[in-house]
């Protein structure tokens, strides 16, 4: 609860570095919502990967200190601005973009990328839609060009971006193979769309894709550790094939030969670069999943704000991935 009538808590960053750097503070001001604008009462927030890059001030996004992290929030719309049409007081919703910061009791953000929260889903579920499963749709179809029959390669399947894009092109008629690093991870995978699972701990995984795959090969790798896996997706895919680059941790070093015989291609992309009808398209797509029953986020690892360093550490240094991260408000 808000700890006064125009204050709330929230996690602030007064400077960048480690985890450590995150405050939990019990005196921030109350955001008010402008034209446009919906003040959501946050009941739970997703942790994403890059929300540790951002604090550490080393990306391409750097938001002026101090700053409230988070953008993937599901709650109870409290107030709604100027000019807000098909939104009120009282409607639950989720977002994959706040303007004023996630990791709060309360948040504001605009109305383009507001969705209603559907009744089937709780708010746990709702926090982990946003990112996860737009990044999901968005790198699949809109900049990967998948295609019913085809198949993909998930790297990192057991998290939420990697579930997303399991259900998701399993229900588009993809043939879904995937990584993870732990029996249980592994598990997760197949129950969320997955034919196929591997443990890319294991030193012949490679070999065993190949050998799954087939000649054809690999027609699109979904892949989240860009640094360690691109060099041997290059050598995974079929002619044409692509490889769409959703994480990166730093440089690798690649040969160029690998991509022009198959005449493959590598395709970076961000959440961010998407146009509004592109996040129109996905939230449509996403809403018949759900609808269908087909979308089920899951919920993994669960922390109250008092914790939020200790999630931060977690997701970036934690064994293995299961489900979606999230931060707890209530």
């Amino acid at each position: 609860m808000a700890t006064g009538r125009n204050m709330m808590r929230a996690v602030q960053v007064f400077e960048f570095g480690g985890p450590e750097v995150l405050k939990l503070q019990s005196d921030v001001s109350l955001p008010v919502p402008k034209e446009n604008q919906v003040l959501i009462k946050v009941h739970a927030c997703g942790i994403n990967p890059v929300e540790t890059y951002i604090r550490t001030g080393t990306f391409f996004r750097r938001p002026p200190l101090p700053y409230i992290p988070g953008s993937d929030v599901a709650g109870v719309i409290q107030a709604v601005g100027d000019h807000v049409v098909g939104f009120k007081k009282g409607d639950r919703v989720f977002t994959f973009s706040t303007i004023s910061g996630g990791y709060a009791e309360y948040t504001v953000s605009s109305v383009d990328t507001v969705f209603p929260l559907s009744d089937k889903l709780d708010f746990k579920q709702g926090a982990a839609i946003g990112i996860p499963y737009f990044t999901a749709y968005y790198a699949l179809f809109q900049k990967g060009s998948a295609k019913a029959g085809e198949t993909v390669l998930v790297h990192g399947a057991s998290g939420g971006v990697g579930i997303a894009v399991c259900q998701i092109a399993r229900a588009y008629g993809l043939k879904v193979l995937g990584t993870a690093g732990t029996e249980k991870g592994m598990e997760l995978v197949l129950k969320n769309g997955a034919h196929k699972v591997f443990n890319h701990k294991q030193k012949d995984y490679l070999a065993q894709i190949k050998e799954f795959a087939g000649d054809e090969g690999i027609n699109v790798v979904i892949e989240m550790l860009a640094n360690v896996n691109l060099a041997h997706d290059l050598q995974l895919l079929s002619s044409g094939g692509r490889v769409m680059i959703v994480g990166c941790r730093g440089p690798i070093e690649i040969n160029p030969r690998d991509t022009m015989l198959k005449q493959s291609s590598i395709r970076g992309l961000s959440l961010f670069s998407a146009t509004k009808e592109e996040l129109r398209e996905c939230a449509a797509s996403l809403h018949a999943g759900i609808e269908a029953g087909w979308l089920k986020p899951v919920v993994g690892p669960e922390y109250p704000m008092e914790k939020v360093a200790e999630a931060h550490k977690d997701i970036i240094h934690g064994p293995g991935a299961l489900g979606k991260m999230v931060l707890l408000m209530q």
